[in-house]
């Protein structure tokens, strides 16, 4: 089950995402992320630079730094920082860069890993191409993507809220990618403002070569 929210809501931006983050605060990481960390453990690769990509209050940031690597953590919220860095370890802060973005125009700097948990679908499609196009080229030889994007059968890409990918679509975006995971969900849920939602998601781990 999921439960991230779209960042298009008219519900004012920082009563909504305190409200997100009281839900979400001290869920685990997501499975992406785990299995894009546990590759790289398998591998014997240490220290590796990572990006996180709306990253919250830090669900999937506090493992990464937990396991040993740098982080650069992306928000557009500042308070989200905050409260990340609140969160971390005093041991493991020399680790943790932060940077409030608009993942709309922003740039991926270089990295072993650039993970994007439930975030891409807020962009428009446009934007998240743009961006899409910054990741790959930011991901060294051998480096991963972990994330999701939503399917055509998602509530809000059939209602023009947000959009949704094809399998054939999906697999032209990856095509420059080897993918180590690729799971399709269809899950109806509730989402952390109470709202009924039927879920199409892709679940993704690819490896640049």
């Amino acid at each position: 089950m999921v439960e991230q929210e779209t960042r298009k809501s008219t519900e004012d931006s920082s009563s909504r995402w305190q409200r997100y983050w009281k839900v979400t605060e001290g869920r685990p990481p997501r499975p992406t992320l785990l299995f894009a960390l546990d590759r790289f453990a398998a591998e014997g690769r240490q220290g590796i630079e990572v990006v996180d990509l709306g990253c919250g209050t830090g669900r999937d940031s506090l493992e990464i730094l937990r396991r040993g690597h740098r982080l650069l953590a992306v928000d557009r919220e500042p308070e989200a920082l905050a409260r990340l860095r609140e969160r971390v370890p005093s041991d493991l802060l020399a680790e943790l860069r932060t940077a409030v973005a608009d993942l709309e125009s922003w740039r991926v700097p270089p990295a072993d890993l650039v993970n994007a948990s439930f975030v891409l679908h807020a962009l428009s499609r446009e934007a998240f191409l743009r961006l899409w196009r910054s990741i790959v080229a930011a991901l060294r030889p051998g480096g991963r993507f972990a994330g999701h994007l939503l399917g055509p059968k998602d509530s809000w890409a059939l209602s023009g809220r947000s959009w949704g990918l094809e399998r054939d679509e999906l697999d032209r975006l990856l095509s420059d990618l080897r993918v180590e995971k690729l799971e399709e969900e269809e899950d109806d849920s509730v989402t952390p403002r109470g709202e009924a939602k039927h879920w199409h998601i892709w679940h993704i781990v690819a490896r640049r070569p």
